[in-house]
């Protein structure tokens, strides 16, 4: 599933996800993974996984649209930086209409 999710514009009046787009690229397309292809050690039934979260972003989760998705990013378990929503377990990629990548630094 892909979904387009506007970038709302800060006080300060630059997008959210990044200062140097342009204006008419404030748009995110979010794209649902397979939590397996993200995250190591899902197979393990009944174990918990220790998956830390770096706060919570403006997106709302298009599977549920129940809460705010929360930003994770690369760790010793997860393989990608991605987004993720804790009401559904769903996990998403966020990217630009161009195609270029919003989870890189």
């Amino acid at each position: 599933m892909t979904s387009p999710v506007s970038a709302t514009r800060s006080p300060s009046g630059h997008a959210g996800p990044s200062r140097r787009r342009a204006e008419s690229d404030d748009c995110l397309v979010l794209s649902e993974l397979n939590p397996r292809m993200v995250i190591d050690h899902l197979d393990d039934e009944g174990q918990p996984i220790d998956v830390m979260t770096f706060g919570t972003v403006r997106e709302t989760c298009p599977k549920c649209q129940s809460g705010h998705l929360k930003l994770v990013l690369r760790q010793s378990t997860v393989r990608m930086a991605h987004l993720f929503c804790a009401d559904c377990a769903s996990c998403f990629d966020a990217h630009y209409p161009d195609g270029a990548p919003a989870l890189t630094i």
